[in-house]
């Protein structure tokens, strides 16, 4: 029989006809440690919302590893957690809320906020880091307007599949600590098999948050929200009159890093609207996303995207844009002149550029196996991606055949067929020639920064058809591949290869 210590209780939510009511049950704690400062804000910012019960939640995936990373308990919430990752259990502590925030949708600003999702609260882990536990997909809420609040298994496991990855490449990111099945459908164009994603973020916080602050017109709340943002993921800033400006530099950098680190690996975020930049720097919201398969700098697979605003080239300008909507909104929390901010703030938004080419050159650099800098770097590597789509090559594949070129010279033919690549090489070989390694271990170094695995979508389609029809062998496969991105195993062979050439161009959806 399970023992219960006093002080080992949470409220759970008894789903009756008449809804949600709470009850006192004692009951293990799995380890949650719930705090609330976002609700010390003023709550124009947010509103209290519970979730919406769901009728049979079942786990679909969870995440151990994670789990333990938080200080929880995974056996106990792998088990039993499905009832809190629905929603029909509040735990202790945890106090719901609906974040509000607005948002540049393809440059169309409007009013947005949480219209499928609750904030259960803020975890406090055992190494006293404080992060957002939301659930994606728990109903109707104050921002839904005609929406139902739901979400769709299908995308859901996306998010999970994606976020992981990145996780797993060491990209900044949102991350999921389960889907759970709702055991009710969600009605699209078809009745579709409704799911909850529990999300763990840094925070929710977005430029976004900052523009609907700046629309309220209210100084005094702008200023709360800033100090509030900056001591919970910027608590190194002086406090001073000038922390409107060094906050945005601040976050300009995380950011400039942040698209950098997509650039290098062929991810394409493709709904980068302002209410989708997180501020603490992390990729957040995986709707349409996807990667690079055949390397084509103009790469669109947003259904919705039909211009391209969003493409795999566009990325940088782009967050130099959202960054401008940011450094706009900031304006009312400055003291002075209103000109003078303007100048100021645009002699910050200038340096995206410089800085997003530094961390950009350290990456391909890396790539290239180069750990000193020189002139032509930057030229070298533009050179290899003009041979790359002159011969529909593939992006990840090119750069892990490139590591094998040095250890084995006809290790690789197709990369070795390729139009140009041999007068190419030569030049790669000379700029080699100045390193102070040798080829095998710049080869060696070359493999810990060239992922062998990334989330191929045609594996990605082929793991989310079979989990829509309740398997989810294939997730989990992908997944357990995923977490070794950079080393070839008998176990990740099938899927290092991406759709064959002349397949039909690969499409995503937005989905809910």
């Amino acid at each position: 029989m399970r023992s219960f210590r006093n002080q080992d209780r949470f409220l759970v939510c008894l789903i009756t006809a008449a809804g949600i009511i709470v009850a006192t049950e004692e009951q293990r704690n799995p380890g949650w440690c719930f705090d609330n400062s976002f609700t010390h804000l003023p709550e124009v910012f947010f509103s209290y919302t519970k979730p919406e019960p769901v009728k049979h939640a079942v786990n679909v995936l969870f995440n151990d590893d994670l789990a333990n990373d938080l200080g929880l308990d995974a056996d106990f919430l792998r088990t039993l957690g499905a009832q809190v990752f629905s929603g029909n259990e509040i735990p202790a502590g945890a106090v719901p809320i609906a974040q509000a925030y607005a948002g540049h949708q393809f440059g169309h600003f409007t009013n947005l906020g949480d219209g499928r999702a609750v904030l259960l609260g803020e975890h406090v882990t055992p190494t006293n880091r404080r992060v957002d536990i939301q659930l994606k997909g728990s109903g109707h809420t104050s921002y839904s307007r005609s929406g139902d609040g739901r979400a769709v298994l299908g995308p859901m496991v996306r998010e999970y599949i994606i976020s992981e990855g990145m996780h797993s490449l060491g990209i900044p990111s949102t991350r999921s600590l389960a889907v759970t099945a709702t055991g009710e459908n969600v009605l699209r164009n078809l009745p579709l098999p409704g799911a909850i994603l529990t999300r763990v973020a840094e925070s929710h916080i977005r430029i976004g948050t900052f523009q609907y602050a700046a629309a309220l017109g209210d100084k005094n709340n702008l200023c709360q929200l800033l100090n509030y943002t900056v001591g919970r993921h910027y608590p190194d800033l002086p406090n001073s009159p000038d922390l409107p400006f060094t906050f945005f530099q601040a976050v300009l950098d995380k950011q400039a890093r942040l698209v950098a680190h997509w650039m290098l690996v062929g991810f394409v975020h493709g709904v980068l609207n302002t209410d989708n930049v997180s501020i603490a720097g992390e990729t957040i919201d995986y709707g349409p996303c996807a990667f690079l398969d055949v390397y084509h700098p103009e790469t669109v697979f947003s259904s919705i995207d039909s211009r391209g605003r969003y493409s795999f080239e566009k990325q940088p300008v782009m967050t130099q844009w959202n960054l401008a909507r940011l450094a706009e909104s900031l304006l009312l929390a400055c003291p002075g002149e209103q000109d003078k901010a303007v100048e100021k703030f645009v002699s910050i938004l200038d340096t995206f550029s410089e800085r997003y080419e530094k961390y950009y050159l350290l990456g391909t650099n890396a790539k290239l196996g180069l750990q000193c800098q020189e002139k032509e770097d930057a030229a070298l590597y533009s050179d290899l991606l003009n041979i790359m789509k002159c011969s529909q090559a593939d992006f990840s594949s090119t750069f892990v055949g490139l590591s094998q070129v040095l250890e084995d010279r006809n290790a690789d033919s197709v990369l070795l067929k390729m139009p140009n690549f041999n007068h190419w090489e030569q030049r790669w070989r000379v700029r080699l020639s100045h390193e102070s390694s040798s080829l095998l271990e710049i080869a060696k170094r070359m493999r810990t920064v060239n992922p062998v695995i990334i989330p191929r979508n045609l594996k990605v389609e082929e793991a989310l058809a079979e989990a829509e029809s309740g398997n989810t062998e294939l997730v989990q496969r992908l997944l357990s591949v995923l977490h070794a991105p950079f080393s070839e195993t008998l176990e990740n062979r099938l899927y290092r290869k991406g759709a064959p050439l002349g397949s039909a161009p690969y499409c995503t959806f937005c989905g809910t």
